[in-house]
């Protein structure tokens, strides 16, 4: 391998590996530009619709509370509320997008409870209520159900008991976006690494991003030619990420794609942690949600808006969830994220808690999908797409053994 050949494969490698960071990172930027400061949550009262374009793939199942945690002036206490038999998650995700602690209903219950949450090095007397986190920076990001129009205010007051206190701290200011031309780029991904230092255990893929010398990054000292070899490499990570974006690995089974073992928690399969940095920042660990994608006709997986198309499940086949489940239809942007899009009905899912849903006579279920509505008579069941490409996702969520292990398997979606 020739020196521009390193350099070339050291970018491509920087820019899979620092994606959620600079993910991270931009969400962070984000919040801080509504007013939502460094160590406090900030509450989404509305369920997410068509103008929800912050974070890709969203739910419209659930209000969110979010916030950003920044634990170098110390720890940090959070307050989860008495949720009952509400689902409530507060996922806990490092500088890097991994999920290093999950509390509510499926791990700590319904009884609400106060937790401490420390930063790497942090001196902490542990115990079941303190929570340590594996980098400087933290993404907290919880999930309250909403089952219909009528519990929302039920769903925000348990909402509104949630809260952190920790110290103030100032804003870590603006990175570049993944986008950014390669300068910009790799000085942010530097600039957060300093700041949240990988693990020992990313030794050998730092060793491949050497040539980069990202512990002192001087863009300056790169001659033409490799500067022109970096910018390369960066593209072909760039490529990667809208090429491989989604949350699901890339084998279909019955029509469906269904997630890695290590969604949320990926080790050191940096691909896969780069590829959910773009199409599915934040996906919770397949125990908490099962997220799985359909398989249209179109490339990418999508699906022709101008067909018409059905899920039909058998009385025998219910999905085997301990919550609840839904199906989002979700528009694609060119460099790989999913946004809902507008439609009439202002339905962006349709699932177990959708009003008015009709099983057939001999209890069976049949979901219509499609730019044109299907008839009064199917319209209960009817989720609205638009006339271009779309994309499909199924959430379980707390699904049973049988979802997890691969016992059960979702029907294919048709045409109708």
């Amino acid at each position: 391998m020739t020196d521009l050949d390193a350099l070339r494969e050291a970018a491509r490698t920087a820019y899979v590996f620092t994606l959620p960071l600079i993910e991270i990172a931009t969400t962070r930027s984000r919040g801080l530009a509504v007013g939502s400061p460094m160590n406090t949550f900030g509450h989404m009262r509305n369920l997410a619709d068509h103008t929800a374009r912050k974070v890709t793939t969203p739910n419209n199942d659930t209000f969110y509370s979010t916030a950003q945690v920044d634990l170098s002036a110390g720890p940090v206490t959070l307050t989860l509320p008495p949720s009952g038999e509400r689902y409530l998650s507060v996922q806990f995700m490092d500088a890097y997008s991994n999920t290093f602690a999950l509390l509510g209903t499926r791990t700590t219950g319904g009884e609400g409870g106060t937790y401490t949450l420390v930063g790497p090095g942090e001196a902490a007397e542990p115990g079941p209520r303190v929570l340590r986190s594996p980098t400087r920076h933290v993404w907290v990001l919880a999930r309250i159900l909403v089952t219909g129009p009528e519990d929302a205010l039920a769903a925000k007051a348990v909402q509104t008991g949630l809260s952190m206190q920790g110290p103030s701290v100032p804003d870590p200011g603006a990175f570049a976006s993944r986008g950014a031309d390669w300068k910009a780029y790799l000085a942010s991904a530097a600039e957060l690494m300093r700041l949240n230092p990988p693990l020992a255990t990313d030794g050998q893929v730092l060793r491949r991003m050497a040539p980069l010398g990202l512990e002192a990054f001087d863009p300056d000292r790169f001659t033409p030619a490799e500067a022109e070899a970096i910018a390369e490499g960066l593209e072909a990570g760039r490529r990667f990420g809208r090429a491989s974006a989604g949350l699901t690995g890339p084998n279909f089974i019955d029509g469906w794609s269904y997630p890695d073992a290590r969604l949320g928690n990926f080790g050191q399969n940096y691909a896969l942690r780069a590829a959910v940095a773009v199409g599915g920042l934040a996906a919770l660990p397949p125990e908490e949600a099962m997220y799985m994608r359909a398989e249209g006709d179109l490339p990418r997986a999508l699906f022709n808006g101008g067909r018409a198309w059905r899920l039909h499940f058998p009385a025998d086949r219910r999905i085997p969830v301990d919550s609840f489940w839904s199906l989002s239809l979700y528009e694609a942007t060119e460099d790989g994220q999913f946004f809902f899009t507008r439609n009439d009905l202002n339905r962006f899912a349709i699932g177990d808690r959708t009003p008015g849903l009709a099983y057939n006579p001999d209890g069976s279920l049949d979901l219509w999908i499609g730019a044109v509505s299907p008839g009064a008579e199917r319209e209960s069941n009817w989720l609205p797409a638009p006339e271009g490409p779309f994309a499909l996702f199924m959430r379980a969520y707390l699904p049973r053994p049988e979802l997890l292990d691969g016992r059960w398997r979702l029907p294919p979606v048709e045409p109708a």
